[in-house]
Protein backbone atom coordinates (compact mmCIF):
# COMPACT_ATOMS: atom_id res chain seq x y z
CA UNK A 1 0.00 0.00 0.00
CA UNK A 2 1.04 3.58 -0.61
CA UNK A 3 1.16 4.87 2.98
CA UNK A 4 2.80 8.14 3.98
CA UNK A 5 4.31 9.05 7.35
CA UNK A 6 1.02 10.60 8.47
CA UNK A 7 -0.93 7.41 7.88
CA UNK A 8 -2.72 8.53 4.73
CA UNK A 9 -3.21 5.77 2.16
CA UNK A 10 -3.20 6.62 -1.55
CA UNK A 11 -5.84 4.62 -3.41
CA UNK A 12 -6.65 7.20 -6.13
CA UNK A 13 -4.19 7.44 -9.04
CA UNK A 14 -4.16 10.39 -11.45
CA UNK A 15 -2.39 9.52 -14.70
CA UNK A 16 -1.40 12.33 -17.05
CA UNK A 17 -1.27 11.09 -20.64
CA UNK A 18 0.06 14.26 -22.27
CA UNK A 19 1.03 17.83 -21.44
CA UNK A 20 -0.52 19.10 -24.67
CA UNK A 21 -3.86 20.89 -24.80
CA UNK A 22 -6.05 22.38 -27.50
CA UNK A 23 -7.33 25.22 -25.29
CA UNK A 24 -5.39 28.05 -23.64
CA UNK A 25 -7.26 28.65 -20.40
CA UNK A 26 -5.93 31.80 -18.78
CA UNK A 27 -5.48 30.15 -15.38
CA UNK A 28 -3.34 27.37 -16.87
CA UNK A 29 -1.14 28.54 -19.76
CA UNK A 30 -0.37 31.56 -21.93
CA UNK A 31 -2.18 32.18 -25.21
CA UNK A 32 0.90 31.20 -27.23
CA UNK A 33 1.10 27.83 -25.50
CA UNK A 34 4.12 26.15 -23.93
CA UNK A 35 7.12 24.11 -25.02
CA UNK A 36 5.72 20.57 -25.09
CA UNK A 37 7.59 17.58 -23.74
CA UNK A 38 9.68 15.69 -26.33
CA UNK A 39 7.85 12.62 -27.66
CA UNK A 40 10.62 10.26 -26.50
CA UNK A 41 10.15 11.45 -22.91
CA UNK A 42 6.46 10.56 -22.85
CA UNK A 43 5.50 7.12 -21.55
CA UNK A 44 4.41 4.71 -24.26
CA UNK A 45 0.95 3.14 -24.06
CA UNK A 46 2.46 -0.12 -22.79
CA UNK A 47 4.48 1.74 -20.14
CA UNK A 48 1.38 3.57 -18.92
CA UNK A 49 -0.57 0.33 -18.62
CA UNK A 50 2.31 -1.39 -16.86
CA UNK A 51 2.58 1.31 -14.20
CA UNK A 52 -1.19 1.37 -13.70
CA UNK A 53 -1.12 -2.42 -13.34
CA UNK A 54 1.59 -2.21 -10.69
CA UNK A 55 -0.40 0.44 -8.83
CA UNK A 56 -3.57 -1.66 -8.89
CA UNK A 57 -2.16 -5.16 -8.34
CA UNK A 58 0.66 -4.37 -5.91
CA UNK A 59 -0.07 -1.01 -4.28
CA UNK A 60 -3.79 -0.99 -3.54
CA UNK A 61 -4.96 1.66 -6.01
CA UNK A 62 -8.71 1.39 -6.61
CA UNK A 63 -9.46 4.44 -8.74
CA UNK A 64 -7.62 5.61 -11.86
CA UNK A 65 -8.31 8.92 -13.56
CA UNK A 66 -6.73 9.85 -16.87
CA UNK A 67 -5.80 13.51 -17.19
CA UNK A 68 -3.56 15.88 -19.16
CA UNK A 69 -3.04 18.44 -20.62
CA UNK A 70 -5.95 17.17 -22.63
CA UNK A 71 -6.07 13.35 -22.55
CA UNK A 72 -8.27 13.14 -25.65
CA UNK A 73 -5.18 14.22 -27.62
CA UNK A 74 -3.54 10.91 -26.72
CA UNK A 75 -4.00 8.65 -29.75
CA UNK A 76 -3.86 5.47 -27.72
CA UNK A 77 -6.40 6.59 -25.11
CA UNK A 78 -9.13 4.07 -25.97
CA UNK A 79 -6.65 1.17 -25.98
CA UNK A 80 -5.15 2.31 -22.66
CA UNK A 81 -8.61 2.44 -21.09
CA UNK A 82 -9.46 -1.01 -22.43
CA UNK A 83 -6.24 -2.53 -21.07
CA UNK A 84 -6.77 -0.98 -17.63
CA UNK A 85 -10.39 -2.17 -17.56
CA UNK A 86 -9.08 -5.75 -17.83
CA UNK A 87 -6.96 -5.46 -14.68
CA UNK A 88 -7.81 -7.49 -11.59
CA UNK A 89 -9.09 -6.16 -9.31
CA UNK A 90 -10.74 -3.84 -11.80
CA UNK A 91 -10.23 -0.18 -10.85
CA UNK A 92 -12.83 2.53 -11.34
CA UNK A 93 -11.80 4.39 -14.49
CA UNK A 94 -12.57 8.04 -15.17
CA UNK A 95 -11.39 10.85 -17.41
CA UNK A 96 -10.90 14.58 -16.87
CA UNK A 97 -11.29 16.43 -20.16
CA UNK A 98 -12.09 19.80 -21.67
CA UNK A 99 -14.61 17.83 -23.79
CA UNK A 100 -13.65 19.57 -27.05
CA UNK A 101 -13.24 16.25 -28.88
CA UNK A 102 -15.41 14.09 -26.66
CA UNK A 103 -18.39 13.79 -28.99
CA UNK A 104 -16.29 11.72 -31.40
CA UNK A 105 -15.02 9.16 -28.88
CA UNK A 106 -17.48 9.03 -25.96
CA UNK A 107 -19.09 5.84 -27.24
CA UNK A 108 -15.75 4.13 -27.89
CA UNK A 109 -14.50 5.08 -24.43
CA UNK A 110 -17.64 3.67 -22.81
CA UNK A 111 -17.27 0.45 -24.79
CA UNK A 112 -13.62 0.22 -23.73
CA UNK A 113 -14.60 0.32 -20.06
CA UNK A 114 -14.45 3.97 -19.00
CA UNK A 115 -16.88 4.52 -16.13
CA UNK A 116 -17.41 8.27 -16.06
CA UNK A 117 -16.22 11.69 -17.19
CA UNK A 118 -15.30 14.98 -15.55
CA UNK A 119 -15.62 17.85 -18.00
CA UNK A 120 -14.29 21.39 -17.64
CA UNK A 121 -16.59 24.31 -18.43
CA UNK A 122 -16.20 27.78 -16.91
CA UNK A 123 -18.86 29.73 -18.81
CA UNK A 124 -21.93 29.26 -20.99
CA UNK A 125 -21.37 32.45 -22.96
CA UNK A 126 -19.48 32.18 -26.23
CA UNK A 127 -17.68 35.52 -25.89
CA UNK A 128 -16.47 34.70 -22.39
CA UNK A 129 -15.46 31.21 -23.42
CA UNK A 130 -13.24 32.69 -26.13
CA UNK A 131 -11.80 35.23 -23.68
CA UNK A 132 -11.01 32.50 -21.14
CA UNK A 133 -9.70 29.82 -23.52
CA UNK A 134 -8.58 31.81 -26.59
CA UNK A 135 -10.56 29.36 -28.72
CA UNK A 136 -14.07 29.32 -30.23
CA UNK A 137 -15.00 25.79 -29.15
CA UNK A 138 -17.93 26.20 -26.75
CA UNK A 139 -20.35 24.32 -29.03
CA UNK A 140 -17.88 21.41 -29.26
CA UNK A 141 -17.60 21.26 -25.47
CA UNK A 142 -21.37 21.23 -24.99
CA UNK A 143 -21.74 18.52 -27.64
CA UNK A 144 -19.03 16.46 -25.97
CA UNK A 145 -20.72 16.59 -22.58
CA UNK A 146 -24.03 15.56 -24.13
CA UNK A 147 -22.31 12.64 -25.86
CA UNK A 148 -20.76 11.50 -22.57
CA UNK A 149 -24.15 11.52 -20.88
CA UNK A 150 -25.78 9.68 -23.76
CA UNK A 151 -23.00 7.07 -23.71
CA UNK A 152 -23.68 6.34 -20.03
CA UNK A 153 -20.45 7.89 -18.70
CA UNK A 154 -22.26 9.12 -15.61
CA UNK A 155 -22.38 10.93 -13.37
CA UNK A 156 -20.98 13.56 -15.73
CA UNK A 157 -19.32 16.04 -13.42
CA UNK A 158 -18.57 19.58 -14.57
CA UNK A 159 -15.59 21.47 -13.13
CA UNK A 160 -15.83 25.26 -13.22
CA UNK A 161 -13.27 27.88 -12.19
CA UNK A 162 -14.55 31.40 -11.56
CA UNK A 163 -12.25 34.30 -12.42
CA UNK A 164 -12.84 37.72 -10.94
CA UNK A 165 -14.03 40.20 -13.51
CA UNK A 166 -14.49 37.49 -16.16
CA UNK A 167 -17.13 34.96 -15.13
CA UNK A 168 -17.54 35.38 -11.37
CA UNK A 169 -21.21 36.30 -11.80
CA UNK A 170 -22.13 33.01 -13.51
CA UNK A 171 -22.35 30.58 -10.58
CA UNK A 172 -26.20 30.47 -10.42
CA UNK A 173 -26.46 30.35 -14.22
CA UNK A 174 -24.02 27.44 -14.44
CA UNK A 175 -25.84 25.52 -11.71
CA UNK A 176 -29.24 26.07 -13.34
CA UNK A 177 -27.85 24.73 -16.62
CA UNK A 178 -26.21 21.72 -14.92
CA UNK A 179 -29.44 20.80 -13.15
CA UNK A 180 -31.40 21.02 -16.41
CA UNK A 181 -28.99 18.63 -18.14
CA UNK A 182 -28.47 16.16 -15.29
CA UNK A 183 -24.84 17.08 -14.65
CA UNK A 184 -23.17 17.44 -11.26
CA UNK A 185 -21.45 20.84 -11.02
CA UNK A 186 -18.35 21.47 -8.94
CA UNK A 187 -16.70 24.85 -8.53
CA UNK A 188 -12.94 24.86 -7.99
CA UNK A 189 -11.02 27.70 -6.39
CA UNK A 190 -8.30 28.92 -8.73
CA UNK A 191 -5.00 27.37 -7.62
CA UNK A 192 -1.41 28.59 -8.02
CA UNK A 193 -0.65 26.28 -10.92
CA UNK A 194 -0.59 28.65 -13.91
CA UNK A 195 2.45 28.68 -16.18
CA UNK A 196 2.61 32.46 -15.97
CA UNK A 197 2.88 32.41 -12.14
CA UNK A 198 0.34 35.22 -12.06
CA UNK A 199 -1.92 33.69 -9.39
CA UNK A 200 -2.88 36.12 -6.65
CA UNK A 201 -4.83 34.96 -3.63
CA UNK A 202 -6.16 38.48 -3.10
CA UNK A 203 -8.05 38.35 -6.40
CA UNK A 204 -9.09 34.69 -6.25
CA UNK A 205 -12.83 33.98 -6.08
CA UNK A 206 -13.23 32.09 -2.80
CA UNK A 207 -15.53 29.26 -1.80
CA UNK A 208 -17.43 31.63 0.50
CA UNK A 209 -18.12 33.98 -2.39
CA UNK A 210 -19.22 31.12 -4.62
CA UNK A 211 -21.60 29.79 -1.99
CA UNK A 212 -23.03 33.24 -1.29
CA UNK A 213 -23.75 33.68 -4.98
CA UNK A 214 -25.45 30.27 -5.22
CA UNK A 215 -27.47 30.81 -2.04
CA UNK A 216 -28.89 34.02 -3.47
CA UNK A 217 -30.88 31.79 -5.83
CA UNK A 218 -30.86 28.23 -4.41
CA UNK A 219 -31.45 26.57 -1.06
CA UNK A 220 -28.36 24.53 -0.20
CA UNK A 221 -28.12 21.85 2.48
CA UNK A 222 -24.61 20.64 3.43
CA UNK A 223 -24.04 16.89 3.34
CA UNK A 224 -21.20 17.05 5.87
CA UNK A 225 -17.86 15.29 6.35
CA UNK A 226 -19.34 11.81 6.76
CA UNK A 227 -20.68 11.86 3.22
CA UNK A 228 -17.55 13.56 1.92
CA UNK A 229 -14.92 11.05 3.04
CA UNK A 230 -11.69 11.71 1.15
CA UNK A 231 -13.42 13.48 -1.76
CA UNK A 232 -12.01 16.93 -2.50
CA UNK A 233 -15.43 18.56 -2.94
CA UNK A 234 -17.64 19.77 -0.12
CA UNK A 235 -21.12 18.89 -1.32
CA UNK A 236 -24.54 20.46 -0.86
CA UNK A 237 -28.00 19.21 -1.77
CA UNK A 238 -29.78 21.69 -4.02
CA UNK A 239 -33.37 22.46 -3.03
CA UNK A 240 -33.50 19.45 -0.74
CA UNK A 241 -32.00 17.05 -3.30
CA UNK A 242 -31.36 14.74 -4.93
CA UNK A 243 -29.37 17.16 -7.12
CA UNK A 244 -26.01 18.21 -5.73
CA UNK A 245 -23.40 20.90 -6.17
CA UNK A 246 -19.83 20.79 -4.92
CA UNK A 247 -17.11 23.28 -4.08
CA UNK A 248 -13.44 22.31 -4.08
CA UNK A 249 -11.82 24.88 -1.82
CA UNK A 250 -8.22 23.76 -2.24
CA UNK A 251 -6.88 27.12 -1.06
CA UNK A 252 -9.20 28.41 1.66
CA UNK A 253 -10.40 25.05 3.06
CA UNK A 254 -7.58 22.59 2.31
CA UNK A 255 -8.36 18.89 2.67
CA UNK A 256 -4.77 17.63 2.82
CA UNK A 257 -5.41 15.60 5.96
CA UNK A 258 -7.65 13.17 4.07
CA UNK A 259 -5.81 13.18 0.73
CA UNK A 260 -5.75 9.74 -0.90
CA UNK A 261 -4.06 10.60 -4.23
CA UNK A 262 -0.90 9.69 -6.00
CA UNK A 263 0.05 11.20 -9.36
CA UNK A 264 1.94 10.00 -12.40
CA UNK A 265 3.08 12.58 -14.95
CA UNK A 266 3.10 11.97 -18.68
CA UNK A 267 6.82 11.25 -18.60
CA UNK A 268 6.64 8.79 -15.72
CA UNK A 269 7.37 10.87 -12.64
CA UNK A 270 5.60 10.19 -9.34
CA UNK A 271 4.29 13.28 -7.58
CA UNK A 272 3.02 12.71 -4.05
CA UNK A 273 1.20 16.06 -4.01
CA UNK A 274 -0.18 18.38 -6.67
CA UNK A 275 2.00 21.14 -5.20
CA UNK A 276 5.13 19.06 -4.63
CA UNK A 277 8.39 20.50 -5.87
CA UNK A 278 10.10 17.11 -6.08
CA UNK A 279 9.35 14.11 -8.27
CA UNK A 280 10.48 10.48 -8.33
CA UNK A 281 11.46 8.95 -11.67
CA UNK A 282 9.88 5.63 -12.62
CA UNK A 283 10.42 5.95 -16.35
CA UNK A 284 14.21 5.83 -16.10
CA UNK A 285 14.15 2.80 -13.85
CA UNK A 286 11.61 1.05 -16.05
CA UNK A 287 13.59 1.67 -19.23
CA UNK A 288 16.79 0.35 -17.66
CA UNK A 289 15.23 -2.96 -16.69
CA UNK A 290 13.65 -2.54 -13.25
CA UNK A 291 11.15 -5.29 -12.48
CA UNK A 292 7.66 -4.70 -11.08
CA UNK A 293 8.77 -5.19 -7.48
CA UNK A 294 11.48 -2.55 -7.82
CA UNK A 295 9.12 -0.06 -9.43
CA UNK A 296 6.58 -0.65 -6.67
CA UNK A 297 9.27 -0.13 -4.03
CA UNK A 298 10.31 3.18 -5.61
CA UNK A 299 6.69 4.29 -5.70
CA UNK A 300 6.26 3.42 -2.02
CA UNK A 301 9.36 5.44 -1.10
CA UNK A 302 8.12 8.41 -3.11
CA UNK A 303 4.80 8.44 -1.28
CA UNK A 304 6.30 7.90 2.16
CA UNK A 305 7.88 11.36 2.00
CA UNK A 306 4.64 13.22 1.35
CA UNK A 307 4.32 16.50 3.28
CA UNK A 308 1.52 17.12 5.76
CA UNK A 309 -0.06 19.75 3.51
CA UNK A 310 0.42 21.84 0.40
CA UNK A 311 1.59 24.87 2.40
CA UNK A 312 -0.09 27.59 0.34
CA UNK A 313 -0.58 29.61 3.53
CA UNK A 314 3.07 29.27 4.57
CA UNK A 315 5.15 32.45 4.13
CA UNK A 316 7.78 30.42 2.29
CA UNK A 317 5.36 28.75 -0.16
CA UNK A 318 6.76 28.43 -3.65
CA UNK A 319 4.51 27.63 -6.60
CA UNK A 320 5.54 24.44 -8.44
CA UNK A 321 7.75 25.18 -11.41
CA UNK A 322 5.55 22.99 -13.63
CA UNK A 323 2.02 24.19 -14.48
CA UNK A 324 -1.11 22.10 -14.16
CA UNK A 325 -0.94 21.04 -17.81
CA UNK A 326 2.44 19.39 -17.23
CA UNK A 327 1.56 17.88 -13.85
CA UNK A 328 -1.85 16.43 -14.62
CA UNK A 329 -5.14 17.36 -12.96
Amino acid sequence: MLVDRYGRVATDLRVSLTDRCNLRCTYCMPEEGLAWLPKQDILTDDEVVRLVRIAVERLGVREVRFTGGEPLLRRGLVDIVAACARLEPRPELSLTTNAVGLAKVAGALADAGLDRVNGSLDTLRADRFEALTHRRRLDDVLAGLTAARDAGLEPVKINAVLMRGLNDDEAPELLTWALEHGYELRFIEQMPLDAQHGWDRATMVTAEEILASLQSVFTLTPLGDVERGSAPAETWLVGGGPARVGVIASVTRPFCGSCDRTRLTAEGQVRNCLFARDESDLRGAMRTGADDAELARRWEIAMAGKAAGHGIDDPGFLQPSRPMSAIGG
